[in-house]
């Protein structure tokens, strides 16, 4: 009989970056900051029962994975960012099922009150 995998959770939160996306030249230009999370489904099992980081997902290596997404390319959408977080710890992360990332602006360019705008993308294998 097969073994049921297990539906895990490894999250890493408010991850703060100063980045250049926005559809406005100014924030472009001047740049402000975006916060990060992320939400990896996987089966951790395996690593909760040997103790060893090579039997789950190194999570300093996804921490990594973020920030090369989010400092490696502008973009104008916040969309366009958090898919691209996605696809790039789908491919890193051989173990993650599905990845759910949510990506902030604090103080995005609305005339009005507002504390952030916040964009959630989940992508499956």
């Amino acid at each position: 009989m097969a073994r049921a995998r297990s539906n895990d959770t490894i999250r890493l939160k408010n991850a703060v970056f100063y980045a250049y996306h926005g559809v406005l030249t100014d924030e472009q230009n001047l740049g402000g900051k975006f916060e990060v999370d992320v939400d990896l489904m996987c089966d951790l099992s395996r690593g909760s029962s040997t103790d060893h980081l090579k039997d789950t997902i190194d999570y300093v290596r996804v921490y990594e994975a973020i920030r090369g997404a989010v400092m490696g390319k502008k973009y104008m959408l916040l969309e366009a960012l958090g898919g691209a977080i996605a696809r790039q710890i789908l491919k890193e992360f051989r173990k993650v099922r599905e990845v759910k990332v949510r990506v902030r602006k604090p103080g995005a360019p609305i005339k009005g009150v507002i504390d952030s705008v916040e964009v959630e993308v989940t992508r499956r294998r």
